[in-house]
């Protein structure tokens, strides 16, 4: 009976440990991350470092962007964002390429719960 409880207890940690995976692996993506890049993106200064460091965790999450709210386009598309993302070595993907291509696990989160 002991044995039978103690490997009920070691399959419940199994279990949650494995249903915390996917919350773990999924990507936080929140457009206010990328509010760093305003500055280069509105001036002529060159993008920073910060700004650069958060293209790149962000960039799995731009073709969710485009997805989620196809508004976006126009912005993610502008010339100034393109440059900001060279500068970075950032490729910013076009929607037909997302459509097509991206298909990665993701959790957009609205910027109120970051805070």
């Amino acid at each position: 009976m002991k044995l039978l409880g103690s490997s009920l207890a070691v399959w419940c940690v199994v279990v949650v440990l494995w249903a915390e995976v996917p919350v773990a692996a999924a990507r936080l993506c929140s457009l206010e991350e990328l509010s760093v890049c305003m500055e280069a993106v509105t001036g002529s200064e060159p993008p920073t470092s910060a700004c650069c460091s958060k293209l790149a965790e962000q960039e799995p999450c731009l073709c969710e962007y485009l997805k989620v709210d196809p508004n976006l386009k126009q912005y993610v598309n502008s010339p100034a964002v393109q440059k900001v993302a060279a500068a970075c070595n950032i490729h910013i993907p076009t929607r037909e390429i997302c459509d097509s291509t991206y298909s990665q696990e993701f959790a957009l989160v609205p910027d109120w719960i970051l805070g």
